[in-house]
């Protein structure tokens, strides 16, 4: 469904209706940036580059109107996510899944990093996270639903894997005209 493409230009099979959104959010690196096909570097000390990170995070995913935002979607390769399911921004740096257990398909899930293209991607239902808060306190939390299927798409962004990676291919579709947010992508976007 995707062809290559880099940081400069929008894939070949991306609609023409869809390619205002691909630069709406200049801040947000796209599909090809290398930063979103690695590995992402832990945090190893706090600084003020780590709060600043995390300020331009919180503030850039609140903009584009999206329920999650993982470093690499920044360009910058370190294991941090910020993200919002609907009772306030919680940050986790250095997240680890620690044990998983049931299965969710819906909501289809969209990405800030490929505007327009949605589809399913089973879940865990329930997941435990561990890592630290943006001061550096050790935080465990159990996540269910939707907390818990947008803390699995933003660790995947810290793994180099995108959604569509891991989506049913029958269900990638791109999604144009009237939705929830301003690029007409109604799915949840991470």
């Amino acid at each position: 469904m995707l062809t290559h493409s880099t940081p400069d230009h929008i894939p070949a099979d991306v609609p023409k209706e869809l390619h205002e959104a691909w630069y709406r959010y200049k801040a947000i690196v796209k599909l090809g940036h290398p930063a979103l096909e690695q590995v992402a570097k832990p945090v190893t000390r706090y600084n003020t580059d780590t709060h600043n990170l995390i300020h331009r995070m919180k503030t850039t995913m609140k903009e584009a109107n999206g329920l999650g935002l993982a470093a690499p979607q920044l360009g910058v390769s370190t294991r941090i996510i910020v993200y919002d399911s609907g009772d306030g921004v919680k940050v986790l740096v250095n997240p680890k899944i620690i044990s998983s257990k049931g299965e969710q398909l819906d909501p289809p899930e969209g990405c800030l990093s490929i505007p327009g293209l949605q589809g399913q991607v089973l879940r865990a239902k329930e997941v435990r996270v561990k890592g630290f808060d943006e001061r550096g306190r050790a935080v465990s939390r159990r996540a269910l639903d939707l907390e818990a299927r947008v803390i699995q798409h933003e660790v995947d962004h810290l793994d180099g894997i995108l959604f569509f990676q891991k989506a049913i291919p029958d269900t990638l579709e791109w999604v144009i005209g009237d939705g929830d947010d301003d690029d007409g992508n109604g799915a949840p976007r991470d």
